[in-house]
């Protein structure tokens, strides 16, 4: 089991920035690919970014593509998301998964076996 427990949102001006971690507890996320997803409300959850085990490559939905930024530090077992330019759109829950299946998709939240409770972003105009 993996325990996912993500901090650093908040309400910030349009134009503004945070940064958002994740840090997993009950065993290591070394091994696994880990993303961030988000969802506000009346739509469906969406993924946001995402990188595999090692660190090397990143991938990102083109809503957020040039402003976000996601890492991972593996001997600290947390997951970050910097978030950059932020607009009133990018309001919403923010959440970060371990990716439990494999396959090249990112989207599909189907293939993540753990889940956060999430956090608020509010970005206000």
């Amino acid at each position: 089991q993996v325990q996912l427990v993500e901090s650093g949102g908040g309400l910030v001006q349009a134009g503004g920035s945070l940064r958002l971690s994740c840090a997993a507890s009950g065993r290591t996320i070394s091994t696994y690919a880990m993303a961030w997803f988000r969802q506000s409300p009346g739509k469906e959850r969406e993924f946001v970014a995402g990188v595999p085990s090692n660190g090397y490559s990143t991938y990102y939905a083109d809503s957020v593509k040039g402003r976000f930024t996601i890492s991972r530090d593996n001997a600290k077992n947390t997951v970050y998301l910097q978030m950059n330019s932020l607009p009133p759109e990018d309001t919403a829950v923010y959440y970060c998964a371990v990716k439990t299946q494999y396959g090249s998709s990112w989207y599909a939240a189907w293939q993540y076996g753990y889940w956060g409770q999430g956090t608020q972003v509010t970005v206000s105009s």
